[in-house]
This record gives structure tokens, C-alpha cells and sequence, in this order.
């Protein structure tokens, strides 16, 4: 596997779970094995590639590469805005997340109790699933830059959606996290949109 096609994997799975988020916040519907992938992504802390950290396969990722893609080619038509703002968001939260080891330490600190959950309930029990939004809520939503994510008031009011929310943008900046270790940069997004399509297009059909 090319770096680059790591990378677009990693950055698949940002956009992935922006596109998640975007679909609880307004219908407060998202398919299981796709929240499942991106809350499992969180606990594969030693992976052999990048992906591994999505389960070995990167079948629940096509929508996030269909949204990336929108993103890349510009295209008024087909470009899903609110899964772009949350995946830039994402993007730059992780950058301040970096900067931060006391967060750092309490994420590294809580994820492996997470994952003595999972192996109890299962990954997308609401335990875990409260368990991961309370993570993100008493880390990365504590930074001066927020993401206000945009709905259905009756969908984003239940406390089972907001903690689907709030985990999967803490998968989601996981992902970005994994995007910078492979060697994703923001310039590229710009500069190199042609050459990630070229590489883009054969990922989404699989």
C-alpha cells in the first residue's frame, strides 16, 4: 500500500465520520457495522497498517471517500457541506489535541477501560457508546474551538444520539490524528487535489 493511499484511507475515515454525524443529527439514524467501524477505530492503538484500524477493510469507509471526493473535485452539485465543515473542524481540532499531553494522557488513560466495556457489551452498546461521547465531552469539547454540529433539534435532544455524536467525532479525530502520522497535510487538500483523486476513485469502488 503507497503512502498516499494510507493517507486517503485515514482521511476517509474523518470524512466517514462526519458523514455519520451529519446523518444522526438529522434523521438520528446511522447503520451499525459503519458507527461500530468508526467507535473500533478508537481502540486499535498498535496497528500493522492503517487498515487495521479499521477492522483490515476499508468497506465502511466508502461513504466517507464518496464525501471526500465531493470535497476534492468541487463540484456545487454533489459537495456535502455540513461532512466538510465537520471534517475540517476535525482536522483542526486535532492539531490543537497535539499540542495538549494532558489531554493526550487522559484519552490514553480511559481508552483501554472503554475497551473492557466493549469486550463486556459489545462496540456499539450504549454503555460504550456513553462511555466514548463522556470522553470526548470532558476532552477535546473543553478546547476553545468547537464543533456545532447542525440538525434536528429532536434528534441532537436524545442522549443516545449526542453521545453517538460526540464519540464519532472523537473516532473522527482519531482518524485525523492517524491522517498527520502517515504524512497527510491541510496544503495537500489544495495542492494535490487532482493526484488524491487519481488515487481516490479506485479505493471508492473498491
Amino acid at each position: 500500500m503507497s503512502p498516499l493511499q494510507e493517507q486517503l484511507i485515514a482521511l476517509g475515515g474523518v470524512f466517514q465520520a462526519a458523514v455519520l454525524v451529519d446523518r444522526i443529527a438529522k434523521t438520528g439514524q446511522a447503520g451499525e457495522a459503519a458507527v461500530g467501524c468508526m467507535l473500533g477505530s478508537l481502540l486499535v492503538l498498535d496497528p500493522k497498517d492503517t487498515l487495521e484500524v479499521y477492522g483490515g477493510d476499508d468497506l465502511n469507509l466508502r461513504e466517507g471517500y464518496r464525501a471526500l471526493a465531493s470535497a476534492l473535485e468541487r463540484d456545487p452539485g454533489t459537495l456535502q457541506r455540513e461532512p466538510l465543515r465537520y471534517a475540517l473542524s476535525m482536522l483542526g481540532l486535532e492539531r490543537q489535541l497535539s499540542k495538549r499531553d494532558d489531554m493526550l494522557e487522559v484519552i490514553g488513560k480511559r481508552l483501554p477501560q472503554i475497551k473492557s466495556q466493549v469486550e463486556h457489551f459489545g462496540i456499539v452498546h450504549e454503555n460504550v457508546v456513553a462511555a466514548t461521547g463522556a470522553l470526548y465531552q470532558d476532552t477535546l469539547s473543553t478546547l476553545r474551538q468547537r464543533i456545532q454540529v447542525h440538525g434536528d433539534m429532536r434528534n441532537l435532544q436524545q442522549p443516545n444520539n449526542a453521545s453517538k455524536i460526540r464519540a464519532l467525532l472523537l473516532a473522527g479525530i482519531r482518524s485525523a490524528r492517524l491522517w498527520r502520522q502517515v504524512g497527510g497535510h491541510r496544503w495537500q487538500l489544495v495542492v494535490s487535489r487532482r493526484k488524491l483523486l487519481k488515487e481516490l476513485y479506485p479505493l471508492m469502488h473498491g
